[in-house]
């Protein structure tokens, strides 16, 4: 609020932008919000396998889950469903949970007991939901000087619809569901039946379904059989209520100064 600050750039929840452009909107201040994400990974039979399950075992549950660009959702093609559900489980099964400067760690801690709360109250909800927990949805010991730690296993969640709470809110977890998609409209209405509009993965070899569907989903950046690789020149930012404003290259120039047109008359006026 204070006068002498022109611009705020933040990076947080969707409820904390609220707030700040609540306050900055009157003031007419410039405001650019880079915030909340349920990001689908699009998942069609068409892949290198190996590749697509190495990356959507990181995007689901890289930093335990807490990057807004993780891969929450995972809607996959109908005809791959089961082979990639007992793939997945078995993968995410394998991630070592523990002290984050061992180097057999895979996964660390929760950023704090406030927040370890709320994850587990996540897998609650979605247990009455109706939804059906394959792997984890319990909390951890630790050992050692972690033995404190606010460690939750990889949990991964089926039988969820689309509008659920746990499909429409953000977890900032190792938390995951798994849906599964008919065609790629099937695919595109459940990728965007979510508030947030951050990020999507896409994984197929078709080129021409790739631009289809990178065209259509409601997200501000679009991975295609890749997660997490950017270019800083690029413009880096959501659509909906994951934010407004661009970070990165002219987007992010333009936002941190302000155009002024000078008009200089060099002789006579008239």
């Amino acid at each position: 609020a204070h006068p002498e600050i022109k611009a705020i750039s933040f990076t947080g929840s969707t409820r904390a932008g609220k707030e700040i452009a609540s306050v900055a909107a009157p003031m007419f201040k410039k405001i650019s919000l880079e915030l909340g994400g349920k990001n689908p990974a699009i998942i069609f039979p068409d892949f290198d396998w190996d590749t697509m399950m190495n990356t959507v075992i990181q995007s689901s549950f890289a930093n335990q889950g807490q990057i807004c660009l993780c891969g929450s959702r995972l809607l996959i093609h109908a005809s791959i469903y089961e082979k990639f559900k007992k793939a997945f489980v078995e993968r995410a099964a394998q991630l070592t949970v523990g002290d984050p400067l061992d180097k057999g760690s895979k996964q660390g801690a929760i950023v704090s007991k406030m927040h370890f709360d709320k994850v587990l109250q996540c897998i609650a909800t979605a247990k009455e939901e109706g939804g059906t927990i394959l792997l984890g949805g319990h909390a951890l010991k630790g050992s050692g000087r972690c033995e404190n730690g606010l460690f939750i296993a990889p949990t991964i969640i089926e039988g969820l619809g689309p509008t659920c709470k746990t499909n429409m809110e953000e977890i900032f977890g190792p938390v995951v569901t798994l849906q599964s998609f008919e065609d790629e409209a099937d695919a595109l209405a459940k990728a965007n039946c979510s508030d947030y509009g951050l990020a999507a993965s896409i994984w197929t070899q078709d080129l021409t379904r790739a631009h289809r569907m990178a065209a259509q989903v409601h997200n501000g950046i679009v991975w295609v059989n890749c997660w997490l690789l950017r270019d800083l020149r690029t413009p880096f930012g959501g659509f909906k209520n994951s934010g407004i404003g661009r970070e990165g290259g002219w987007d992010a120039l333009k936002f941190f100064t302000e155009q002024k047109n000078i008009c200089i008359a060099l002789g006579s006026t008239h």
